[in-house]
């Protein structure tokens, strides 16, 4: 798997597709689900909103708007959009209904769940920056 955005959507979906597999030999992973979409969702909202602050602080800083930083605007915008349509599709779809719009016919075992939340765990803010917190 590869391409950025692409990547971790198919990432999410694989192990959304794990955990829902699983349900019916821990009921505890119908909780994990939803909170690993609600979490995603959240995160998408605070990466977008963080952004857009940091573009309109360097507008002003710079006393002029630029038609550049209009078109990464709309960029953050659009990208922002498809991740919450993604996890929207993901809500609204049936926990029966959702293993059958698997993208890939490949099942995930528990070894590659685990690899899955450790890889997306890193894309972390608090992941990325915990040198610098054990630092102080």
């Amino acid at each position: 798997v590869s391409g950025g955005e692409d990547e971790i959507q198919q990432l999410q979906k694989a192990l959304l597709d794990y955990l829902d597999e699983n349900t019916e030999t821990d009921a505890s992973l119908v909780f994990s689900r939803k909170f690993y979409i609600a979490q995603w969702f959240r995160d998408t909202t605070m990466e977008t909103e963080k952004a857009i602050k940091s573009q309109k602080d360097e507008d002003s800083s710079e006393g002029t708007h630029h038609a550049k930083d209009v078109e990464t605007t709309g960029q953050i915008m659009h990208r922002a959009e498809s991740r919450k349509a993604f996890l929207r599709s993901i809500i609204k779809t049936a926990p029966s209904q959702f293993s059958t719009l698997k993208m890939n016919s490949d099942t995930v075992d528990y070894e590659d769940a685990c690899l899955i939340v450790r890889y997306l765990a890193s894309m972390r803010p608090f992941a990325q920056s915990f040198d610098i917190y054990l630092t102080q």
